[in-house]
């Protein structure tokens, strides 16, 4: 190797460390949310029309008592009782098929006011097969106290989409599902402490006692005095000025500070269904010797018929012979070192060439042998 290419793999070996050094400060705001800042969810029933004869039938009693409570609002009168309605739908006199009842959910952000836009989720409930080219009648959106926070209307965006013809059918995505980019408008504030309370709250997203320490540290570093307090491994306290606007500006500069975080706890992730399997970089593995081989059985019949010689009386009768064959691949055992870490545990199992099921099947026997120093997370 010519001293060009050292000079660039040095330099190359350099960035990298430095990367990895400055990749280990985070923000606060990266790592902990404010208490009062927290989303309250919010649900509403609603109608979808415009629908081209995908949506519920007479047969869905919501959607036809919904029709007629909306209509009767909106100044429609309908003579007769509820069966006399669900009888003019049958008879197409109201095409049903092109309504479908549905559920709006959405997320109400913290600190939203009025008149702000937040994006809906709408869900068909009844027999609707396709909300594709739908619009959405005004909804009211409640949360779980009952009041009213939104209401949502306008056009849906559906991209499920379900076509079928002479006996096939595609479909792709989920077409009874759509949303509404800023659906719903917001009609009601969620009062927060923020404005009034001494202390502010923040909430660490990944519960760690070193996480805590950090950020009380820094901001105590930054602002002098005890102005930050852990509570626990989870919630950090700070006294914040009563002016609203220091306290603005007083919340952001905690936000921008840069903390080194603790080291996450030894996790590996398998997800069973598509062979995929995580392991973080805290993970260990005590002296253990790992052998893993399959054991591949064939069968294969041939069908003869046996015929006797002329004159010997004998009858033909059916004959099936079975080879049996037994394959058993020699798979290398590999061996564990004590605190081997996340290269070594790739590398040795890339050596025996495990695919991702023999690899689900390695890690779950580690660890049932008390050899794998993590936990073990099967999704």
């Amino acid at each position: 190797m010519n001293r060009l290419s050292l000079f660039v793999r040095a330099c190359l070996v350099g960035v990298c460390v430095l990367a990895a050094g400055a990749a280990q400060a985070d923000r606060v705001k990266d790592l902990a949310t404010l208490a009062a800042q927290r989303p309250n969810q919010l649900i509403g029933y609603g109608l979808v029309v415009g629908l081209q004869g995908t949506g519920d039938d007479a047969s869905v009693p919501f959607t036809t008592q919904s029709m007629k409570a909306m209509l009767s609002q909106m100044g429609v009168r309908i003579d007769g009782p509820l069966t006399d309605f669900e009888t003019a739908a049958t008879v197409a006199r109201v095409n049903i098929p092109n309504t479908a009842a549905v559920l709006v959910t959405a997320d109400l952000p913290g600190f939203a006011k009025p008149g702000q836009r937040i994006d809906i989720n709408v869900s068909a409930i009844g027999k609707a097969s396709n909300l594709r080219g739908g619009s959405l009648i005004m909804t009211a959106m409640r949360g779980v106290d009952g009041e009213i926070y939104a209401l949502a209307q306008g056009a849906l965006t559906a991209t499920g989409i379900d076509a079928g013809a002479a006996g096939s059918k595609v479909s792709i995505g989920v077409p009874t599902s759509a949303r509404i980019p800023g659906g719903a408008i917001v009609e009601r504030i969620v009062d927060t402490p923020f404005e009034s309370a001494e202390n502010v709250i923040y909430n660490i997203r990944e519960s760690d006692f070193s996480t805590t320490a950090a950020i009380v540290n820094a901001i105590n570093k930054k602002f002098g005095g005890d102005v930050a307090q852990a509570i626990d491994g989870v919630s950090v306290s700070v006294r914040a000025p009563k002016n609203l606007n220091q306290r603005v500006a007083f919340m952001s500069e905690i936000e921008a500070l840069e903390i080194t975080p603790g080291e996450p706890p030894a996790r590996v992730v398998i997800n069973s269904r598509t062979g995929t399997v995580v392991i973080n970089r805290a993970v260990r593995v005590t002296a253990a010797a790992v052998s893993h081989g399959t054991i591949s059985v064939a069968i294969s019949a041939t069908n003869e018929v046996s015929q006797p010689n002329a004159f010997a009386g004998g009858q033909t009768a059916a004959v099936q012979n079975a080879d049996v064959q037994v394959a058993e691949p020699n798979k290398p055992m590999f061996l564990f070192q004590p605190g081997v870490e996340l290269r070594q545990i790739v590398d040795a199992v890339n050596q025996v060439g495990a695919t991702p099921s023999a690899l689900i099947a390695i890690l779950e026997a580690l660890k049932s042998s008390g050899s794998l120093r993590a936990e073990l997370v099967i999704i």
